[in-house]
């Protein structure tokens, strides 16, 4: 591995769970090593070691040395050719390769090949999804004086089959759409694909909302169910996430998003009487998201008032003030792609390695 690369997969025990999460998006294999300044091994941080961290604390700010594996597994070049067989007995994806002193000089990967990643995995298949579809996609016009937005294509495939077919790789089949503007559109287009799952309608005669149609739906579930936005894809383990709200005992669980903002200004602090503090230039703010993926229990649709324009942040608001739990599954920046606006249309079919037309 040159040097360049395995930078990318080398952090300071200093660097910031904001900074982590960053690397670990742009290497795009989950995990760090953590070195000091001379390299040597310290530690290893996975994306689930952070987001375990950031469930716990919420601190964006925190050393990644307060959450990182301190007994890292590690082979010393004399053992580089038993590598492989190394990481299938530890149960690891990586491994890096240290000098007697400990300095890491390269990092070996264990390979999936395609055929060995499983498709459908079958792990949600009792679980159903609603696919909130009836909204007009204002921000996308004029596209959406043509298409409605669930039918918006991300390269040559509608937005909304993209999202039903990665929800199709955990096994699920049960799918309901709320629709209203051109909804005839949305139903033609399923009607003629040839698939192994179901699509229930649910038909709105006036906007009620990102949650307010829910009460329109018939059937009386019984274990926790997502819904989804329509413009929207979630790169996470869908199983992982629903495995978390079954077990965090939350009513509700937000799938949230790393947020980057930079301020494109020098920012001034000050003081009393106008006093200068001190000058930040062009400051970067972090946050969470809401992606607009929710987990939810099958009776909080009892919250929902019937045929009233009611958001799933209202529904949230009303757990706030109740005290009950509402939790969050926190991901990272580059997991969730927005098909909101134009220049996030763009950077999802970079994402997805297709053409923009």
């Amino acid at each position: 591995m040159k040097a360049e690369q395995l930078k990318l997969f080398l952090a300071s025990p200093e660097s910031t769970v904001v900074e982590a999460m960053q690397q670990i998006d742009s290497n795009a294999r989950g995990l760090l090593f953590v070195v000091d300044e001379n390299r040597k091994l310290s530690g290893v941080l996975t994306d689930g070691d952070i987001r375990r961290w950031l469930i716990k604390t919420g601190n964006l700010q925190a050393d990644i040395e307060r959450m990182m594996n301190r007994s890292p597994k590690a082979l010393y070049h004399t053992e580089r050719s038993a590598a492989k067989e190394y990481m299938v007995k530890q149960k690891i994806t990586a491994v890096p390769i240290v000098s007697a002193e400990g300095i890491v000089s390269d990092i070996i990967f264990q390979e999936t090949k395609e055929e060995d990643v499983p498709k459908h995995k079958e792990k949600l298949r009792d679980v159903s999804v609603v696919v909130m579809a009836g909204g007009k996609g204002t921000r996308l016009y004029p596209y959406t004086k043509i298409l409605p937005k669930p039918l918006i294509p991300i390269g040559d495939i509608p937005i909304m089959e993209r999202i039903i077919d990665n929800f199709r790789d955990y096994g699920i089949k049960d799918f309901y759409a709320t629709v209203n503007y051109r909804k005839n559109m949305i139903k033609t287009y399923f009607s003629e694909l040839t698939a192994d799952y179901t699509i229930c309608y649910v038909e709105e005669d006036k906007p009620l909302g990102t949650a307010g149609s829910l009460r329109l739906l018939e059937k009386e579930f019984d274990t926790p169910f997502i819904v989804t936005n329509c413009d929207i894809l979630i790169h996470a383990d869908y199983e992982d996430i629903y495995r978390y709200h079954r077990a965090s005992g939350n009513e509700m669980t937000i799938v949230t998003a790393l947020k980057n903002i930079e301020v494109p200004y020098g920012v001034v602090h000050s003081k009393e009487n106008g006093s200068i503090e001190r000058m930040e230039e062009k400051p970067r703010l972090s946050y969470f998201v809401n992606t607009g993926m929710y987990i939810l229990n099958p009776d909080l649709r009892d919250e929902i008032p019937e045929d009233t324009f009611f958001h799933m942040t209202d529904l949230a608001d009303t757990l706030l003030k109740q005290n009950r739990k509402l939790g969050m599954y926190p991901i990272s920046e580059d997991s969730f792609l927005d098909m909101g606006e134009f220049e996030e249309m763009r950077r999802m079919e970079q994402k997805l390695n297709l053409k923009s037309e």
